[in-house]
């Protein structure tokens, strides 16, 4: 049910976008940045890798801090240190300060990304939430979209710094409408943050295999979309002949169906199960990734054979992920924001060290990258599997 007092839909997702706005509108400056510090690419590199790598940690932290103070204080907390980092940022003079200030922002936008949707569940409870995840998914995919346009444009504009200052302006927004309309949203908070009751309260996530299975299958479905990120900026340039607006351009149709899939996940929570959904997903994204491959060894390559089964890998995608998270935190009683940042850690974590892996991957041939998208289609439908066949109730024979 409903509490009296429930955040608004529309905060939870200010709250969800500010951190990949964060993340991903500096890339396209980072090169201007690298020459405008005097440093290095691998250096200028470190404030997006260790941005992700905070990001990993901080979600483990603020699950723990949010199931034990609540999750008022701990957003608020957040959002400012996300905007003393950003501040720091904007006036960074050397490589050595822009990289605190990505670290700090980072550790405050963790916060946000943890918590939006543990206070969805926290409001609608599991049913509920079901047909409004869909929406923080939206809302992420459009910040992970538009912010690399934005950047780079303020970078063109106004410099580098600019672009902080935008942090700045979102961070701020979202801290005062927070701190005016965010109520307490957790009815059980943890009794200790002694280092015996953090790891029982681990323990207790991890014991649950319903959980590790519906963790498993919406990380398996981002491996996925890692190694195609990975990859096909190479493939553009290096074997169809393109340039950067050419790949920006073909890959507005994988974001474009990661949105409709989210937004058809919440219309969708009306007729089907939260399970019927993931399945939904699943098997449209095993489709996509045999015909990701099946063209790319029956067929020369080209753009619409590499980013068109892409976009419904990454439709099924957007249908079952918010299903697959919620499913995941809502499977653990008491430790909604422990389990949150675990899975959001996990993600983060796995995600990075495949991304990691794909020069490796490249060195011996194109379609081990897609044989490996396949199979982490087909992980995540057994993962999924199995947790839905643990959660079906035990009927007692006669």
């Amino acid at each position: 049910m409903k509490p009296a007092a429930a955040p608004s839909l529309t905060l939870l997702t200010f709250i969800a976008m500010a951190s990949p706005l964060a993340l991903n509108a500096f890339v396209p400056a980072m090169p201007d940045a690298a020459v405008a510090l005097n440093t290095d690419i691998a250096t200028i590199q470190l404030t997006f890798t260790l941005y992700l790598f905070t990001l990993a940690i901080g979600q483990l932290l603020s699950g723990q801090l949010a199931d034990y103070y609540g999750r008022r204080p701990v957003i608020l907390t957040g959002f400012a240190l996300h905007l003393a980092g950003s501040l720091l940022a904007a006036l960074a003079g050397s490589i050595e300060v822009l990289i605190a200030g990505r670290v700090l922002q980072a550790l405050g936008g963790s916060t946000a990304m943890t918590l939006a949707r543990t206070i969805l569940l926290d409001t609608y409870g599991k049913t509920g939430a079901a047909s409004r995840m869909g929406y923080l998914v939206m809302a992420i995919a459009v910040a992970q979209a538009i912010a690399p346009t934005l950047g780079g444009f303020l970078n063109l504009w106004s410099g580098w710094n600019s672009i902080f200052y935008l942090s700045v302006f979102m961070g701020s927004l979202v801290f005062l409408l927070a701190l005016k309309f965010l109520p307490e949203t957790t009815s059980e908070k943890s009794t200790s943050l002694s280092f015996m009751a953090v790891v029982k309260r681990y323990s207790q996530v991890f014991s649950s295999g319903q959980y590790l299975g519906y963790v498993l299958s919406t990380t398996a479905l981002a491996a996925a979309f890692y190694l195609f990120v990975g990859s096909s900026p190479y493939l553009v340039a290096n074997q169809l002949g393109g340039n950067s607006a050419d790949f920006g351009i073909w890959f507005l149709s994988v974001s474009f169906s990661f949105i409709v899939g989210g937004y058809l996940s919440t219309r969708l929570a009306k007729f089907m199960s939260i399970d019927h959904t993931i399945l939904l997903g699943n098997c449209l994204a095993i489709v996509g990734a045999g015909l990701l491959l099946g063209l790319a060894l029956s067929a020369e390559l080209t753009f619409m054979r590499l980013f068109l089964p892409m976009a419904l890998i990454i439709f099924g995608r957007g249908l079952s992920q918010p299903n697959a998270q919620l499913a995941a935190i809502s499977s653990t009683s008491g430790a909604a924001g422990t389990a949150s940042g675990v899975m959001g850690f996990i993600q983060l974590f796995i995600g990075a060290l495949i991304a990691q892996s794909v020069p490796y991957l490249l060195v011996f041939n194109i379609n081990w990258v897609f044989g490996g998208i396949l199979l982490a289609t087909c992980l995540a439908f057994c993962a999924h599997f199995y947790s839905w066949r643990i959660s079906q109730p035990v009927v007692a024979s006669v």
